[in-house]
This record gives C-alpha cells, sequence and structure tokens, in this order.
C-alpha cells in the first residue's frame, strides 16, 4: 500500500503585535475639592433651612429646599465617581 504523502505545516507564527497607545491620564485633582464642596453646600442649604425655619435659603421653594440640598449631595456623589 502506498504511504500517503505527509503534508508540512506551517510552524505556529503568533499575531502581529499591535502598537501600544500610551494611556493618558488627566490629573484628577479637582474631585475631591469639588466632592468636598458639593457635600458642604447641600449640608449647609438643609441645615440653614431648618435653623431658619424654611426662610432662607429660598422662601419661595418652601420644602423643595431639601430636596435642592439633597440634590447637591447627590451631585457630590456623582462626582466622585470620577476619584481615582
Amino acid at each position: 500500500m502506498p504511504k500517503s504523502r505527509i503534508r508540512k505545516k506551517a510552524d505556529y507564527t503568533p499575531p502581529p503585535a499591535k502598537q501600544t497607545t500610551a494611556i493618558k491620564l488627566t490629573n484628577r485633582a479637582w474631585v475631591a475639592p469639588v466632592m468636598l464642596a458639593m457635600f458642604l453646600i447641600g449640608l449647609a442649604w438643609i441645615v440653614v433651612f431648618y435653623v431658619t425655619d424654611g426662610s432662607l435659603p429660598i422662601d419661595s421653594l418652601g420644602n423643595w429646599n431639601i430636596v435642592v440640598g439633597f440634590g447637591f449631595i447627590a451631585a457630590g456623589f456623582g462626582v466622585s465617581t470620577q476619584w481615582k
């Protein structure tokens, strides 16, 4: 019986290396001060509202001043996601 020809396989060649691009890490020094400022503004807004019996910071908003204060605090949490 005749012997079949053996096909020579090419040696494994790894795929070409991709060009590595330098990841530019931006300076995030602004995140912590902005985050803390938002927390403190929100807290101060709510405290001032309660201490002045609703006449400050904005009288026409009424109890919505609490929502504004918590909005500042929520924005602080939103900014905190940028912290590395």
